[in-house]
């Protein structure tokens, strides 16, 4: 083989090797973001710098990013109990779950918070897991909210009223978060609607919940939500 032979040979070798190398960097970048659930300030550089403050509710980045998007809403309430400034004094763990395994009357529940011992768990059903951040970062406003084994229509209502604020102000902020053939975002312009027509009051929200067959066995009340 003539010298010339063998440079070209390492030269095709060499350019075989990067190409393999960027492809390889681009399917983790697919395996890992799912760009029609982020806004796009949400890069994997970006996600990259928020993990750390996150990473203790659990493993999905998407969570990380909805819990972001909650700064500078109403949610902020609900995103800072998540992160351990709640009753128990602990990070909330998220999990997407098959919640029908858990008892099969809540399998077709959107969400739920849930305590076992001190800590405190928001399973959110499967069906969720391409819906947009902008929604799940709703939904958690809600979930975030029950933090004890007691609940209470005023509860839910609160919850609600919660999650219909908070995404009225991320679709403000990302209106491409309303991405209406997704399940979890009909949910949340229902919610919104309610809240529209309330003239953002609770006035509808409340009678939803109030007939709600799913809460027909709730108290009133419960501790913290003492009005209704």
């Amino acid at each position: 083989m003539t010298a010339m032979k063998f440079v070209k040979r390492i030269a095709i070798i060499s350019f075989i090797s990067i190409m393999c190398q960027s492809f390889a960097y681009a399917a983790r970048t697919v395996e890992t973001t799912v760009p029609h659930q982020y806004p796009a300030k949400y890069t994997p550089e970006y996600i990259s710098q928020i993990t750390p403050t996150y990473k203790d509710v659990g493993k999905e980045e998407v969570f990380y990013v909805a819990l972001d998007m909650l700064k500078g809403t109403e949610g902020m309430f609900s995103r800072n109990a998540i992160l351990g400034n709640n009753l128990s004094q602990r990070a909330m763990k998220i999990e997407f779950r098959d919640l029908g395994q858990i008892n099969q009357k809540y399998a077709t529940f959107d969400a739920l918070g849930w305590k076992k011992g001190r800590n405190l768990y928001i399973y959110i059903n499967n069906k969720h897991r391409t819906a947009p951040a902008g929604a799940l970062a709703a939904l958690l406003s809600h979930e975030a909210l029950h933090q004890d084994e007691y609940n209470s229509l005023a509860e839910e209502t609160y919850a609600w009223t919660m999650e219909a604020v908070v995404w009225d102000e991320i679709l403000k902020a990302y209106p491409e978060s309303n991405q209406e053939s997704n399940d979890l975002v009909r949910r949340e312009n229902t919610l919104k609607r309610l809240l529209e027509k309330g003239d953002y009051t609770n006035k509808y929200i409340k009678k939803a919940v109030l007939t709600n067959s799913g809460y027909k066995n709730l108290p009133s009340y419960s501790p913290g939500f003492n009005d209704l």
